[in-house]
């Protein structure tokens, strides 16, 4: 079920400067690791059944995830059932740095898939050609009504998709606890079109639109 995005309940004036945002990132960060372990995965269940029950199509199509880190959602049970229903449409893929100032690359994953690390520590496929996502399910670190999400610093989703042709089916997935009356978006900041959390999935009021938007 989708929905139109309440507004955010906390706001946060000092993320407009670059050191307000780092120390709301950091503020943000430390709030979700507090998440005891049985309440990160209950949160992380909710909203895998939501993805699963109101996004039926994503089980067809290309879609990047991210490995859980920080006390992300974890989405990875929801794509191996999906790599399990073998819908022929349906590859999971996980985003690769390329480069610092370049978007993502996407490998095809699956279980069993031989495993590296990349810059950062996060696991990436070892090897293989880099595939056109259709839907990219984005962590948030913060997020607001307009789509426009804090993420960790580095530019590389908002470069991803402003590069990308045709535009995949952005979906930031997050926690309750990351909601904010707004993230200040700056220039380079690109919209979601979704956003999931625990209590639902709400359409973006700031959203660009995608080929895939509806893909419910």
């Amino acid at each position: 079920m989708l929905s139109g995005f309440m507004p955010g309940s906390a706001a946060d004036e000092t993320a407009v400067s670059p050191e307000g945002r780092r120390t709301l990132r950091r503020s943000l960060l430390a709030r979700r690791r507090a998440l005891p372990a049985e309440e990160w995965a209950r949160l992380s269940l909710m909203i895998r059944r939501l993805l699963q029950d109101s996004l039926p199509r994503l089980a067809a199509l290309r879609v990047g995830f991210c490995w859980p880190r920080d006390n992300e959602p974890d989405l990875r049970p929801l794509i191996a059932h999906w790599h399990r229903q073998g819908d022929p449409g349906f590859m999971a893929l996980l985003p690769v740095v390329v480069a610092a100032d370049c978007g993502l690359a996407f490998r095809a994953w699956s279980p069993g898939v031989a495993m590296t690390t990349d810059r950062y520590g996060i696991p990436v496929p070892a090897s293989g050609a880099p595939v056109l996502p259709q839907a990219l399910l984005i962590p948030v670190v913060g997020f607001d009504a307009a789509g426009f999400r804090l993420g960790y610093g580095g530019g590389y989703f908002d470069r991803t998709l402003a590069s990308l042709r045709p535009r995949p089916l952005a979906i930031g997935v997050g926690f309750e606890l990351s909601r904010l009356a707004s993230v200040h978006p700056e220039r380079h900041d690109e919209p979601l079109d979704l956003i999931v959390t625990e209590v639902g999935i709400s359409r973006c009021v700031g959203s660009t639109g995608s080929a895939h938007r509806d893909s419910g």
